[in-house]
């Protein structure tokens, strides 16, 4: 993959980054629309086919940003990806004034070394389905994290 040119845009085709979260072991429902705090989702594309290979959903829910989605392909994991389209939505939540941004981790290494942290599922808010989940903490063992943005 060297010379790879890789193209980040703003998508509003909710569809395609389903498919590639739940292709990338998030619990997605296949059926549910693109659900309606959603503010912006990025894609990361490369070649004239423009091949999916990463995605992120920001949302907003009870005043508290969230990242609702993010996935990198495994081809391009390593490739700081993750990390160019994660630094693409802190900065909108900087300029949205936001100061804080919540997400569910199942690759909270990569998280932690972008300055989030683990925080008890008490704190988060009360936005995130898989809290609720009755495999939450029994077959699935994800994160709540906090990234403080000031």
């Amino acid at each position: 993959m060297h010379g790879l040119t890789l193209k980040m845009s703003q998508t509003e085709d909710y569809e395609a980054l389903k498919k590639l979260y739940i292709k990338n072991d998030l619990e997605l429902d296949p059926n549910d629309p693109m659900p309606d705090g959603v503010i912006k989702n990025w894609k990361i594309t490369h070649g004239e086919e423009e091949y999916l290979a990463a995605g992120l959903t920001l949302a907003k829910y009870k005043d508290e940003y969230v990242i609702d989605g993010i996935a990198v392909e495994p081809e391009y994991r390593k490739m700081k990806i993750g990390k160019i389209i994660l630094e693409k939505a802190v900065s909108e939540v900087k300029a949205l004034g936001g100061r804080k941004i919540f997400l569910v981790a199942r690759a909270p290494e990569f998280f932690r070394k972008q300055g989030f942290v683990t925080i008890d599922k008490e704190e988060a808010p009360k936005v995130f389905d898989c809290l609720t989940c009755p495999q939450f903490g029994t077959k699935c063992h994800p994160e709540v994290m906090r990234l403080d943005l000031e």
